[in-house]
This record gives C-alpha cells, structure tokens and sequence, in this order.
C-alpha cells in the first residue's frame, strides 16, 4: 500500500509517518518506480506507536517495542527492553508530578497570603460536636411530672429517612425517643445567647453519644432509640448523614406532640417555640419513664443505659 492509504487507515498524517521513517521505525519497500510500499506489518506498527504516543511514550522511544513486534510478539510490550521504556516513562512522569505539586502547593501558599494581606484571620466555625465548659444547668420546673404513665398518641410524624413513625404504634418492647430543640451546622451560626439558655447546648453532643452506644442500648432492652425536634426532615436527614447516626429522627414542625402532651418548650431569637430536652422511654404504647431535666447532654445516652440496666424489661431476666 502506499503511503496514503496506511496514512488513512491508521489515522497518522503522512508528515508522521514519514517522521516514523526517519526514527527507522518504518522500513517500507521501494517499488521499480520509486514509491515506498508499506505492508500489513507496518499497519500494525503505526498502531502501536501510535498508542505509545498516547500514554506518553514519544516516539523517540518506541524502537523497543517495534522491535519486539518485528521479533514475532503478539503485544510490543512482552520484551524486557520495552517494560524497561515503561518504568522509565513512569519515573519521569512522577518526577514531573511532584515538580508540579510543589509548585501548585506554593502558589496555593502565596495566594492565600496575598488574599488576606490586611484582613483579619477569618475564625474556625464552631465545633458543634463538643460541649463548651460553664454552660448553665438547666433545672427541675416540674413540665415533665405528669408525663409517666400516659398513652403515647396516635400521631404519625415524618423521619429523615423519607418515612414515617405512628406514635401510638412503635412495636412491641421498650423505645427511647429524645426530644431535643434543634441541631447546629458547620458554619451556620445558633440563635443569640444560645449557650445562655440552660439546657439548650448539646444537640450534637447528645446525639453522637447516643450513636456511640447504640449498640450497647439495644443489647440492654432498647428495641428502637429515635430522636425528635422541631427541625424540617431535610434538616434532619443532613445531620443523620454528617453525624453518621445508626437510627433516624423524627421531624415535628407543628409541635403536634407538644399539644398532645403538653411537653415543655422554650424560645430563642429567631424561634417562637423548641422542644426542651426531654427522653421518653416508651414501653408497649406507654410512657415508662421520663428524663427530665437533661444535663450535661453529651453523657445522656449513658443515663438512659444504666436506668436501662437497672430496670431489665423482664425483672426474671437479665437484659440481652
């Protein structure tokens, strides 16, 4: 074939090909009238250079891999010498990449001192997983008193996880729900004076421990542990996810179970109505038990487990 043609079906240019030659990675044939010949073996070889070329093997260094294709090889890579070529193209590539990382992370460097030239450091957003020191403890009002023995009602309130919970039907056994008045995010800040009002810090905290016993709850009698506050199930669902909660939370925008049960509820800048922080633990329908006032939050999982320990479901037994 002439040089056009193995031009087209390879796609190389002919200027490549004829470049090819030059390397003496082409031998093509001279007819009687002086027009170079080029066979299916040549076909194959633009192909595999061609390749090379892609990955970054420049052609200037494909002559082992064409030999190793003229020697009978199926692939051009199955000789020594051509994965000598590879290790080599690899450690000039990793030498480039960590020129180019040193050089990226000096300009990431000089970018930032140059952005905050005469500003003031912008402070770390708040950790909303640790609990601060001196936070006021909040005390007995009596809101919860009349709460033991009552019958959960029949509301059905949506979870974060796209479902929904019927109140009056959690199953058979014990359930924990903790009521809380709502949950920071990184970055947004809490109502004003937030750390003031006593027993409103400690959403995140009290969640994450109750995630870090889950577990043992369960094996303690705790057929379910569920959360609930006034925050949307979008909301919610965000800090399922970034707090990594084993269990979902259940969402009261309407405070429908506040006017079920006259639950305790405080105000804060920006919200008319929370939930106080309060657990039920709820048995066949029934509250058993009330936690009432809560504090200090990041410990309450604990609480509920040693009152669960100390109150086994069936007195005859241990718990599971």
């Amino acid at each position: 074939m002439r040089i056009g043609e193995l031009a087209r079906r390879t796609g190389a240019s002919v200027k490549a090909i004829r470049y090819y030659e030059q390397l003496e990675l082409l031998t093509p044939t001279r007819e009687a009238n002086g027009y170079r010949s080029f066979d299916e073996g040549h076909v194959r070889v633009v192909a595999e250079i061609r390749e090379l070329s892609a990955i970054g093997v420049s052609p200037q260094r494909a002559a082992p891999f064409v030999a190793c294709l003229d020697a009978g090889h199926e692939h051009g890579d199955e000789c020594a010498s051509s994965l000598a070529v590879y290790r080599d193209t690899i450690a000039e590539l990793d030498r480039m990449i960590d020129a180019l990382v040193r050089r990226r992370d000096e300009l990431r460097g000089r970018l930032e001192t140059g952005a905050n030239r005469g500003f003031a450091p912008t402070p770390a957003p708040a950790d909303y997983t640790v609990l601060p020191e001196g936070l006021p403890v909040p005390e007995d009002d009596g809101a919860a008193d009349h709460l033991t023995g009552t019958r959960m009602p029949a509301l059905e309130l949506p979870t974060s996880d796209g479902g929904s919970v019927r109140l009056s039907h959690l199953g058979p056994g014990r359930t924990i729900v903790y009521l809380y008045p709502l949950t920071g995010r990184p970055g947004v800040d809490l109502p004003a004076g937030w750390d003031a009002i006593p027993g409103a810090r400690g959403c995140s905290t009290e969640a994450c421990d109750f995630r870090d016993h889950f577990t043992e709850l369960r094996a303690a009698g705790a057929e379910r542990v569920l959360g609930l506050s006034s925050q949307s199930p979008d909301y919610q669902s965000e800090v399922v996810e970034r707090l990594r909660l084993p269990f979902p939370m259940i969402s009261d925008e309407s405070f429908a179970l506040h006017e079920a049960l006259g639950l305790p509820l405080f105000a804060a800048p920006g919200h008319a109505r929370l939930y106080a922080r309060l657990t039920l633990v709820i048995r066949d329908g029934v509250i058993e038990h009330v936690f009432y006032p809560i504090f200090p939050p990041d410990t309450h999982a604990q609480q509920v487990l040693a009152w669960l320990a100390e109150h086994p479901s069936n007195p005859e037994e241990p718990p599971r």
